[in-house]
């Protein structure tokens, strides 16, 4: 039995838009209508609104305010989900957004149109109770779980083109471990991946001699890549990684000696590095071992992001005193995780994560608290208050 939500607060009941936005199913790249959504609500409210659409994606920018204020703070965030896997398996239908036992449920309750909810919610109840001297924007893409190349690019392309610009923006994302408040993201580890592609000549496994064998030399490789310590860390970051995630011939044969074999590795680098820096050395240690053993290596590398930190200072102190002033807790500040999208709003402003528990994310029954959605609404209405005040 689906319990009764509690009684809405004033303005924008985030809850109930959390749930209306867990009903379109916006699996990527599909909007499922939760744009139009968002954009019905915040046109209402005062804001411009405008779809921009790229490689077909769907994506929105809303600002209320004058265009290219020196004060435009922005939220960013994503309103496309993961597919839900097998749907028989959830307790609650994936696209349901039922509320049971004070829980809210569906595909992308915590990750992340909770927190989209919470600050489209916050800013049309800001800017009709206090219009500020300022711009508020919302840059909501529909990209973000799939390649990310057609979505917070493209609305960042398109406000550049535009003359449109943030001073500062909080990345909505769920940040916290275990428990409301606990964390804050203040930056994020650079991600890449290298393939190697090692050719010999295929041959008898009884008569080695005669062919030339690709696999010591890949093993040589990726032990050598593995054995690697990239760094001890630094003051914000942990030490860098890197993970071998791919070692493979395709041979079923035991009787030969295959022609190719294919590896793969993914590195999570601090501020010690650039992407381009990592590939080069990626690519001397491969040149070294094709020498070493007469073996052609080819090497792909592909650069995700590069790391990033924004400093603790004006934007981290704002929003660690609205989240204690709201929870009790001082968030720690943290660059841990994988990759979002705010390593490329930090190209345009200082950018800072600020969401969710994540305990749940791209999980089958994946669901959120209700308070906690309520309270992220309060959370940000309070930086809204006090970055403009």
């Amino acid at each position: 039995m689906t319990d009764t939500p509690a009684a809405a607060p004033a303005g924008v009941d985030p809850v109930a838009l959390t749930a209306r936005l867990i009903q379109c199913p916006s699996v990527t790249p599909e909007d499922g209508g939760a744009l139009t959504l968002l954009s019905d609500l915040l046109s209402e409210a005062g804001f411009e609104c405008t779809h921009i659409e790229r490689g077909g994606i769907a994506n929105l920018f809303a600002r209320w305010g004058e265009k290219g204020h020196a004060r435009s703070f922005g939220f960013n965030g994503h309103t496309d989900v993961v597919p839900v896997g097998d749907a028989a398996a959830w307790t609650h239908a994936p696209f349901s957004g039922e509320v049971h036992e004070g829980e809210l449920w569906g595909r992308g309750a915590q990750d992340m149109k909770s927190g989209v909810a919470a600050f489209a919610a916050a800013a049309v109840d800001f800017v009709r109770d206090t219009p500020p001297d300022g711009a508020v924007v919302l840059a909501i893409t529909g990209d973000e779980e799939g390649d990310a190349t057609d979505g917070t690019v493209a609305l960042l392309d398109w406000m550049r083109e535009n003359g449109e610009t943030l001073s500062h923006c909080i990345v909505g994302e769920p940040t916290s471990p275990d428990s409301m408040g606990q964390m804050m993201k203040i930056g994020r580890r650079g991600s890449m991946t290298a393939w190697f592609t090692a050719t010999g000549v295929q041959g008898h496994s009884a008569y080695p001699h005669r062919a030339k064998n690709p696999l010591p030399a890949m093993a040589r490789l990726i032990d050598r890549l593995a054995s690697a310590t990239l760094d001890e860390g630094t003051d914000h970051f942990d030490a860098s990684t890197l993970a071998v995630v791919q070692f493979d011939t395709g041979n079923t044969a035991t009787n030969v000696i295959p022609a190719q074999c294919r590896a793969a590795v993914n590195i999570r680098f601090n501020d010690t590095h650039t992407g381009a820096e990592l590939s080069q050395w990626l690519r001397r240690e491969a040149q070294d071992v094709s020498r070493m053993f007469d073996i052609t290596i080819d090497t792909e590398v592909k650069i995700s992001g590069e790391s990033f930190l924004t400093p603790p200072g004006e934007l981290s102190d704002l929003i660690g005193k609205a989240v204690a002033a709201e929870t009790g807790v001082t968030p720690d500040l943290s660059t841990t995780g994988g990759t979002s999208d705010a390593r490329f709003v930090k190209d345009l402003c200082p950018v800072v994560e600020f969401g969710l528990v994540g305990n749940r994310m791209h999980q089958v029954d994946e669901r959120v608290p209700v308070e906690q959605i309520t309270q992220l609404k309060a959370i940000y209405a309070r930086i809204l208050r006090d970055y403009f005040a």
